[in-house]
């Protein structure tokens, strides 16, 4: 397979009526087989209700990658880093691609569209620092975020455990120049 051919797919906002269940499976994928999520069991469909309804209230973008038929190969997303007010410029996203396309760019250019949405105040974002939290072992999204450059803050080792054995959670940022007013309040 090679890299995504740009004029058969497209960059797109997700509609929870239209990319709720691929989504959902390519998140119930990464669950059931790769420590890219730290759950044990696969989610159902009412899960995304309330997902989506997260990402409306905190005006958090769902951008996705469909081919030439519309059809979901990847997300990008992110969400509140901590519930706390002087977290507010602070996000942490997600990446996620379809097991069958992984490999072939998509992650790259959609955590880079999710960065540039992330810095357009237009839009209603206001984003200082992105975090990612990523399995230590997982060193695919480790080189793709170091490439696109995020540092790595710190790990907690130990952190989860799956598949029989301990896992490290790995944290890269990256600092944005925006927003460009930043408030206390």
């Amino acid at each position: 397979m090679g890299l995504i051919d740009q004029d058969s797919s497209g960059l797109i906002d997700c509609r929870e009526a239209d990319h709720a269940p691929a989504i959902l499976a390519i998140l119930n994928e990464a669950i059931v087989n790769s420590t890219a999520l730290y759950d044990y069991h696969p989610r159902p469909l009412s899960a995304m209700s309330t997902w989506f309804a997260a990402k409306r209230a905190g005006h958090f973008p769902v951008l996705g990658w469909v081919d030439a038929q519309g059809e979901l190969l990847g997300f990008a997303s992110y969400g509140t880093f901590r519930a706390f007010p002087a977290y507010k410029y602070t996000v942490e996203h997600s990446v996620y691609i379809r097991a069958d396309q992984r490999g072939r760019g998509l992650g790259k250019r959609l955590l880079t569209a999710l960065m540039a949405r992330a810095q357009s105040e237009s839009a209603g974002q206001k984003v200082h620092t992105m975090v990612g939290c990523i399995d230590a072992a997982n060193q695919a999204s480790i080189a793709l975020h170091t490439a696109l450059g995020f540092t790595h803050s710190g790990t907690i080792a130990q952190a989860g455990f799956k598949f029989g054995r301990w896992l490290d959670a790995a944290f890269y940022q990256r600092i944005l120049p925006t927003p460009h007013q930043p408030l206390d309040d």
